[in-house]
């Protein structure tokens, strides 16, 4: 007859279920009178939020109440979950179970509870639904009793009553997404950051966290790429205890008929993890979700655009939509000017770009092939070889920030070999630093002209020949006079 007070001693218990169930009860009344009220605060606009009625309150008196069943649910108590927690007396009233009297029973009682209700065929007046334009709900003129309620999200309520009128406040938390690109340091050890820059062909590595909510379902995990990206594949999937998320019986991956047409790919959750899971997820053990995927930088990657990768969640039963989250990727470029003089376009030198700062180490020197546009892209099955063309450029691109050292490997005929090797830095806003100094526009390389020296064969010999017959000529004639001075 006292079922209020059992249940006021576990309504702590009732805040951590998928959903809650409340009373609706005055000083003094009975069932007739429809003068009950039930307001959800906080509500999900766009939610819906149904209340069933499982109790009729016949009558009651200060502490005293008297509870009868609601048509549609003797199946729930005489043979349904309801008949480990409910039972009725010898007057035919409903009484709660003292050995049940426990925040685990009572979690799986307000489950079995609201399991039942959204399936089983109750009276319309047992029942009623709201889809909430703001953040409250209010159900008004109900009668006395004891309510299951629910939303169409699965979050969960906290319960406050105030004698007829009772106001519940949705704890539902809207699950949140967070997006970030996964850069491994030299311990292979994280390193989560919002952006970062690539090399054409290059794999980069997401990782998505999903801050599950109590009563969670009909999780989808929405993924778009930039269109010079390429997704790969999902690389792992744990939660926040380390528990693996089995691809098939844990989650199913689409790429193909998706419900955003703009996306690349939707991430699911099977049903079996979530009945593996509930328990876990409903006492907020299981409360992060951990989604490790890969994609490469494709061929037509445009140097310093972002190329974004966004992510967002829907949930619930209306496919409401969390936090939208994004990062970005970019891959940079070297244009390099080769030039004599002042600024005069010298064609036909050759270099090769390392990130060894001697050159010598030919793993680590870089290749690249020369596209229609006469622009070096990175490629991993290209050629070392870069060349000046006709108007002096050599246009390096696809490539991430870092430290590079282009070597000149042989000069244009005529002019010297340029024996300085140059360091080129581009930073992770793509600016770069030629020889430790900020560069603005092309990055200049100059060569002068080589000098004439002389060499069999060439000018210089003769000029010596000439010069050397001339002193021989003018001995000669000095002589002569000698001896003719004499003789006479």
């Amino acid at each position: 007859m006292k079922l209020i007070k059992k249940i006021a001693a576990i309504m702590f218990a009732f805040m951590m279920v998928f959903s809650l169930s409340t009373n609706v009860n005055a000083e003094s009344g009975k069932y007739e009178d429809s003068d009950g009220k039930i307001t959800i605060s906080n509500a999900v606009k766009d939610q819906t939020y149904t209340i069933y009625r499982m109790l009729k309150l016949e009558s009651f008196d200060g502490t005293n109440y008297s509870y009868t069943l609601e048509n549609g649910w003797d199946n729930f108590i005489s043979t349904g979950a309801g008949k480990d927690y409910l039972e009725k007396n010898s007057d035919g009233y409903i009484i709660f179970k003292s050995e049940k009297n426990n925040e685990t029973d009572m979690r799986l009682f307000a489950k079995a509870a609201f399991a039942y209700a959204k399936k089983a065929k109750l009276n319309d007046d047992a029942k009623k639904s709201d889809k909430a334009t703001s953040t409250s709900v209010t159900f008004e003129g109900l009668p006395l009793g004891y309510y299951v309620v629910g939303s169409t999200v699965g979050s969960l309520c906290e319960l406050k009553t105030t004698n007829k009128e009772v106001t519940i406040t949705d704890k539902n938390d809207t699950p949140t997404v967070e997006k970030k690109i996964v850069k491994y340091n030299e311990d292979h050890s994280e390193n989560l950051v919002d952006s970062n820059s690539a090399n054409i062909g290059e794999e980069v590595v997401f990782k998505t966290t999903i801050d599950i909510k109590p009563g969670a379902k009909n999780y989808i995990l929405h993924d778009k790429m930039d269109s010079h990206l390429r997704y790969d594949c999902i690389l792992q999937i744990h939660d926040n205890n380390d528990n693996n998320i089995a691809a098939d019986t844990g989650y199913v991956v689409k790429t193909t008929g998706l419900t955003d047409a703009d996306c690349t790919f939707e991430l699911s959750f099977t049903e079996a993890f979530y009945a593996n899971n509930r328990d876990n997820i409903d006492t907020k053990k299981l409360n992060k979700i951990y989604v490790y995927y890969q994609a490469t930088v494709k061929d037509d990657a445009v140097v310093k655009q972002e190329m974004k990768n966004n992510t967002y969640l829907t949930f619930g039963e209306n496919n409401t939509k969390s936090n939208e989250d994004y990062t970005t990727t970019k891959t940079f470029e070297i244009p390099v000017f080769k030039y004599t003089g002042t600024d005069t376009a010298l064609a036909g030198a050759k270099f090769i770009l390392s990130t060894d700062p001697n050159c010598t180490d030919s793993t680590k020197t870089l290749k690249f092939k020369l596209n229609s546009d006469n622009k070096y892209r990175y490629d991993t099955n290209g050629t070392t070889e870069l060349a000046s063309l006709t108007d002096g450029m050599i246009h390096i691109e696809g490539i991430k920030a870092g430290t590079y050292y282009l070597k000149e490997t042989e000069a244009p005929k005529g002019y010297n070999l340029l024996k300085t090797i140059q360091k080129i830095e581009i930073l992770e806003d793509g600016s770069i630093k030629l020889n430790g100094t900020e560069n603005t526009g092309n990055v200049r390389v100059q060569n002068n002209k080589g000098s004439l020296l002389p060499s069999t064969g060439g000018m210089g010999t003769t000029l010596i020949y000439l010069i050397g017959g001339a002193l021989v000529l003018g001995s000669g004639i000095v002589l002569a006079n000698k001896k003719r001075a004499k003789a006479k």
